[in-house]
């Protein structure tokens, strides 16, 4: 089953994959230092480049390692969201405070700036994935309770709000609109002291139809070295919950899911 033709992240392939030493070796490696080629991943571990690509291709078929063009080269990023949809289906129910270790990754590139690459399936449309992406009522449904505020127009600003803030909890400027398939924000959190001092990073949703269901990719990057986690850490429970709720209905119960509704 090639990386083009499933439909959704099957949990045996993640098992699969996650079930043999060289490739956890692997995305052990992308967890230290993202966004590396398949030369610099060939220099880390003692066999041929032919089977590291082998490797490689299992953990891309599970959706756990994500492939971006940079000029002539082709970087692997880390993909922790079927880890994420693995512990919302079992381990949470059990061991919740694991799931800061799942999605606490530190990775660094040789420009000094961080980058974190997202992707997950979903079996919708684009539109009505757009939509989930844009409208506040339904953002509020898996983004911590926070809803969206603006008119979605390149180079407008937005602002991100929660009824019992005192302020916007994030702001920023919507670079580029192009409903429904890419959506590139600048992206300022707010909601304490410590994440303001980060300054502005970049958010890029990119959708592509694929069947019956999209393939959405999210680009955090323009991140400072070392940035605080509490800027790109809750991804992963935020596209497991707009799957969820665009899949079945329902919403995400996990306490992180709950973190602002119930304050």
């Amino acid at each position: 089953m090639t990386k083009w033709s499933r439909i959704v992240l099957a949990v045996d392939d993640v098992f699969k994959a996650l079930a043999d030493p060289t490739r956890r070796s692997l995305l052990d490696e992308l967890f230290k230092e993202d966004g590396q080629t398949l030369t610099a991943l060939e220099e880390r571990l003692p066999m041929t480049r032919f089977g590291v690509m082998k490797h490689l291709k299992v953990l891309e078929d599970a959706g756990l390692v994500v492939t971006k063009k940079r000029g002539r080269e082709k970087l692997h990023f880390l993909n922790v969201v079927p880890i994420r949809l693995v512990h919302d289906r079992w381990v949470s129910k059990y061991a919740e405070p694991w799931a800061a270790t799942l999605t606490g990754l530190k990775r660094q590139l040789e420009d000094k700036t961080m980058e974190k690459v997202f992707e997950i399936y979903i079996k919708t449309t684009p539109e009505r994935l757009w939509e989930a992406i844009t409208s506040s009522e339904l953002r509020q449904k898996y983004n911590f309770g926070m809803g969206i505020e603006s008119n979605w127009t390149p180079g407008s600003p937005y602002t991100a709000v929660h009824e019992g803030a005192p302020g916007p909890l994030a702001e920023g400027e919507n670079l580029e609109v192009e409903p429904p398939r890419r959506l590139v924000q600048s992206f300022h959190a707010l909601w304490s002291e410590d994440v303001a001092a980060e300054g502005t990073s970049r958010v890029t949703w990119e959708i592509e139809a694929v069947g019956d269901s999209c393939r959405l990719v999210v680009t955090h990057d323009q991140l400072a070295e070392n940035a605080n986690d509490q800027l790109f850490g809750g991804w992963p429970m935020i596209l497991s919950g707009l799957k969820t709720l665009l899949e079945t209905g329902e919403l995400l119960t996990t306490p992180g899911s709950l973190q602002y509704v119930q304050s």
